[in-house]
């Protein structure tokens, strides 16, 4: 059973990662491009991509480089942009 603690951990978890997964599709669509022909022309399996899009999985700071580098914005950029996507009290701990 998870402590609250846990829970509210769990629920900051998953508000992060609607939030990376919102700015990923954003990019990715103003590219103009779909998801099979981003995902292999960056060398990004599909499925991968397919559950960050959607907030279903996290992910290594190794791919979200190179998915910065694939937006063509530097990866401080792409921080930023999953930041402003958060609540403003944003806090793992509070």
């Amino acid at each position: 059973m998870k402590t609250q603690n846990n829970k509210k951990t769990e629920e900051k978890k998953q508000i992060l990662l609607e939030a990376v997964g919102k700015v990923i599709k954003a990019q990715r669509n103003s590219l103009n491009t779909g998801i099979n022909k981003f995902s292999y022309e960056y060398e990004i399996g599909n499925g991968l991509l397919s559950r960050l899009e959607n907030g279903n999985t996290d992910t290594k700071i190794s791919t979200l480089w190179k998915l910065s580098n694939a937006f063509n914005i530097n990866f401080s950029d792409m921080a930023k942009l999953i930041e402003n996507e958060l609540p403003e009290d944003f806090n793992f701990y509070e």
